[in-house]
C-alpha cells in the first residue's frame, strides 16, 4: 500500500488507479503515440500539387497541413509526457494542485495533466 501523506491541507495521495488500470492507460498512450507519429509522417509525405486548378488552393491546404501537424505534435508531446510520468511514478497527479486526477477522467483523457477543477484555471489551458 502506498503511504498516504497530507502536506498542509493538500491531500497528496495518488489517484486510485489499479495496476490493471495503469497497464490499460499505458497501452492506450502507446497506441496514441504510434497514431500521432504515423499522422505526422503522412502529413510530411503529402505530395505538393502544382497543376493550376489545385495551385490556387495550395496556400489554404498548406495552412491546414501546418495546423494539423502542430496539433499532432502538441498531442504527441502530451502523450510522451504522460508516459514519462508513468515511468517516473508521478502519473495521475494534477500538476497544479497535486491532488489525484479522477480515474474516469484519465480513462477518457489518459494524457491529462490536470484534474477537472484545475483544468478550468486559465494558466492550465494552452
Amino acid at each position: 500500500m502506498v503511504n498516504n501523506q497530507i502536506i498542509g491541507d493538500r491531500d497528496t495521495r495518488p489517484s486510485p488507479l489499479s495496476a490493471e488500470d495503469l497497464a490499460v492507460l499505458r497501452d492506450n498512450l502507446r497506441e496514441q503515440r504510434l497514431f500521432r507519429e504515423d499522422q505526422l509522417r503522412q502529413i510530411a509525405a503529402a505530395p505538393a500539387r502544382t497543376d493550376e486548378p489545385v495551385r490556387r488552393l495550395t496556400a489554404a491546404r498548406t495552412e491546414v497541413r501546418v495546423k494539423l501537424a502542430a496539433s499532432a505534435r502538441m498531442v504527441l508531446a502530451d502523450v510522451e509526457a504522460a508516459l514519462d510520468r508513468i515511468a517516473e511514478g508521478r502519473y495521475g497527479r494534477c500538476q497544479l494542485c497535486r491532488r489525484g486526477i479522477d480515474r474516469d477522467r484519465l480513462m477518457i483523457v489518459p494524457q491529462a495533466r490536470y484534474c477537472a477543477r484545475c483544468q478550468q484555471v486559465p494558466e492550465a489551458g494552452r
